[in-house]
């Protein structure tokens, strides 16, 4: 793991929690980096192409999964030069609650086995999946402004992702219900006993029942959070979670033996978790969100972003990465952003080509300048 700077106590509203003593090394474009001083706002600086979305994928990585890119791990190692071998990476951070330093947090690769993403927990190996027993993330990258016109795939991925915050081993489970199904699927294809059908069938339902229960939950106290927001300046969506088959365990594992000989055919199973839809409309007209302008779609999903960052800051450290979202906003917007922004618990992380759209924080954030790579505070 990287080495860490001294630095002074990170500058924390009272009861606010987050990360400080951040450190990079061979990550992308960013050879060793290091961030002290964070604040509940921080900001990031510098040209397209500089490094600033770099360091929010990195702590991206601080929870389970892939990361806001859903990047493969050779893609995120620095490569010294063209055609060079990927040097291993690592990424550390600390929890701090009011300036106190509560845990460290570390991800990183080692030489010879670059495809494997290690963690450690104040010291010790961990799993990649604990890391959200301890930090909450959130985040809003460009990238997401066709979530509504994606697949439904994309969705559940976003339900999944935001369920975390209530359910920190909803990506054990998720990833145990897909385990199950790949091998349901195989013993289908090449007709597998009965018993053992059964068994991998049992499997499924236990552990699809949890997923559709954790997105369930996350539906409704998002839906709870977002009819407390005020309608505007951001529109307000209306959220529902569709099942893809039954919810109950013994109707799932009842509706998968039922099934068996049609998803053989299909290839896949056609019921469960793996089917699921989250169906937003605008609240005021019940406009499905697919069919709304592109500004309308970008002002719900900031709605459900933020209406998430204040779920999600109810008991862990919690942050908030927003990626060029103050550009794209009229000045009344960026207001109520900020507002809303300043008022929770959660750290946010934001970054921007300039500073002249942070004007209204400027003076209460912790900003740094991205170039090449390279961090220089401001």
């Amino acid at each position: 793991m990287p080495a860490l700077a001294k630095s002074r106590p990170s500058r924390y509203r009272a009861g606010a929690m987050g990360l400080s003593r951040i450190s990079l090394e061979n990550f992308r474009k960013h050879a060793a980096t290091q961030l002290a001083e964070t604040a509940h706002f921080n900001l990031l600086v510098g040209e397209n192409g500089a490094g600033k979305t770099n360091l929010l994928e990195a702590l991206s990585l601080l929870g389970p999964g892939r990361g806001l890119r859903r990047a493969n791990l050779a893609d995120l190692a620095r490569r010294p030069a063209p055609g060079d071998a990927p040097l291993p990476f690592a990424i550390g951070a600390s929890l701090t609650e009011a300036g106190t330093v509560s845990a460290r947090l570390g991800t990183y690769t080692e030489a010879g086995q670059p495809g494997r993403r290690l963690v450690r927990v104040n010291g010790a190996p961990a799993s990649a999946a604990s890391l959200a027993e301890w930090l909450a993330l959130s985040w809003l990258t460009p990238a997401m402004d066709g979530l509504f016109t994606d697949s439904a795939g994309a969705r559940r991925r976003f339900m999944d992702r935001m369920a975390l915050a209530l359910a920190p081993d909803h990506a054990r489970r998720v990833n145990a219900l897909e385990a199950a199904l790949r091998e349901r699927g195989r013993l289908l294809e090449h007709g597998g006993e009965a018993r053992w059908m059964d068994a991998v069938e049992a499997q499924a339902a236990e552990h699809g029942a949890a997923v559709a229960a954790n997105r369930a939950e996350l539906v409704a106290r998002l839906t709870d959070e977002l009819s407390a927001l005020p309608p505007e300046p951001f529109a307000r969506p209306a959220l529902s979670y569709r099942p893809g088959g039954p919810t109950d365990e013994t109707a799932l594992r009842a509706e998968l033996a039922r099934q068996r000989p049609r998803d053989r055919t299909a290839g896949r199973a056609l019921s469960g978790p793996q089917r699921d839809e989250l169906e937003v409309v605008m609240a005021s007209n019940r406009q499905p969100a697919a069919s709304c302008s592109t500004g309308e779609q970008k002002a719900m999903l900031i709605a459900i972003t933020l209406a998430h960052g204040i779920l999600a800051a109810a008991g862990r450290p919690s942050v908030l990465l927003l990626d060029e979202v103050a550009a794209h906003l009229d000045p009344v917007r960026r207001t109520e952003l900020f507002a809303r922004l300043r008022q929770g618990r959660a750290q946010v992380w934001m970054t921007g080509t300039e500073l002249a759209p942070f004007a209204a924080i400027r003076e209460e954030a912790a900003i740094w300048r991205v170039s090449g790579g390279k961090v220089e505070r401001l």
